[in-house]
């Protein structure tokens, strides 16, 4: 088995690995360039293994002039900068004492340790800069039976980090099978530790969280947290019977996933104050689930908020409400995105102040009631 791709044949990312083995060191690539590279979707991040310490890397990378970030140095995190691609490198370690937050680390010489510390085995697959495959705890057969499984005793994994637990449910939505249905093992020992949940801050759970509804369908892992217990926890007041639904919509219609659709389709936005989110993300949230119970037709709604906010709304009310949306539907929204009200202050002349904006939106309301056909002159005759 090798890893092969564009970012592992890099020049600079190879530069970055000799920086290290040329001084006697390895370099493994680890974690999710490897998983990913393994199954074959888009690499983003490169994390590098090693078992130089925080200060030989800095020395390794000022012997081959590369710039050198001390990100995580305390946990034995470098960033290597190299071709403008930032290389995380970080050194073998073992945790000595965990709080389900932060973790006091030793360093290790050893990739065995190293990679019995981290939290799934798919995640715990290395490769050399050739390409080959290091796998210390067997990752490779669960990831291509597309089994997400913690590495040793799950509820050990979970009291070391219990965003674990969130990560659990977020994996097997990216990489699980659905078939196979959710890790046992693992989904009781999640369901033993809410209690954890806690005491996340709610930058990380939010940030779970939409990735977690990102996947192509979390339905199924949604309803595993719903079942034991995690959904409530992270997410007050949450419903999921919708979310198959909207999956079902969004797929019948070739729309990408959208974890604030998802979001809306679980609770309405009093879930939010909960979270961190963007204001822009709280206020798409808002629109999204006020507009689900109002009379507004779907041009009406693609004039008010364009046409891809409106074709949202549309797939929502359809799984919250039981109900169907149609071509016509998403036709209507597209005409509404192009509707342009034919009235201005000029043509109201001499009305201003307050009177020229209640008559503005009087007779905007009367145009949009008339499904956008009456015109200029109509309006002010």
């Amino acid at each position: 088995m090798m890893v092969t791709g564009p970012w592992i044949a890099d020049p600079a990312t190879q530069r970055v690995c000799a920086a290290l083995t040329n001084e006697g060191y390895q370099a493994l690539f680890v974690g999710g360039c490897v998983r990913n590279a393994l199954l074959g979707v888009p690499v983003s991040d490169v994390d590098i293994a090693t078992d130089a310490t925080p200060d030989d890397i800095l020395r390794c990378a000022g012997l081959a002039q590369i710039k050198a970030i001390p990100t995580g140095i305390e946990h034995g995190t470098i960033t290597l900068v190299a071709g403008g691609i930032p290389h995380e490198i970080t050194t073998f370690r073992s945790d000595i004492e965990t709080d389900g937050r932060h973790a006091k680390v030793r360093f290790s010489k050893s990739v065995e340790e190293d990679a019995a510390r981290r939290d799934f085995t798919m995640n715990a697959i290395y490769a050399r800069p050739d390409g080959s495959v290091l796998d210390p705890l067997d990752g490779l057969s669960d990831l291509k039976s597309q089994h997400l499984r913690f590495i040793g005793d799950p509820n050990a994994r979970i009291r070391e980090d219990y965003l674990r637990s969130l990560r659990f449910f977020r994996f097997t939505a990216w990489y699980g099978d659905p078939t196979l249905g959710i890790d046992e093992g693992g989904l009781a020992a999640v369901a033993e530790n809410l209690d954890g949940l806690t005491g996340l801050s709610r930058e990380r759970v939010s940030a779970e969280l939409t990735k977690l509804l990102a996947a192509v369908d979390p339905a199924p892992a949604v309803a595993a947290m719903r079942s034991s217990g995690v959904l409530n926890t992270v997410l007050e007041g949450a419903d999921d019977r919708a979310l198959a639904p909207l999956v079902h919509h969004e797929q019948m219609w070739d729309m990408q996933p959208n974890a604030m659709r998802r979001f809306a389709v679980l609770s309405d936005v009093s879930a939010a104050k909960g979270q961190r989110l963007s204001k822009s993300d709280t206020k798409r949230w808002t629109v999204l689930r006020d507009e689900v119970g109002s009379l507004k037709s779907a041009i009406h709604l693609g004039y008010q908020h364009g046409a891809g906010l409106a074709k949202d709304i549309l797939v929502l009310r359809a799984a919250l409400l039981e109900s169907t949306v149609g071509r016509a539907q998403f036709e209507e929204t597209n005409k509404g995105e192009t509707q342009v009200f034919p009235i201005n202050a000029k043509d109201l002349k001499p009305l201003s102040g307050r009177e020229l904006g209640g008559k503005l939106r009087s007779l905007e309301a009367r145009w949009i009631a008339s499904n956008f056909i009456l015109s200029r002159d109509e309006l002010l005759s």
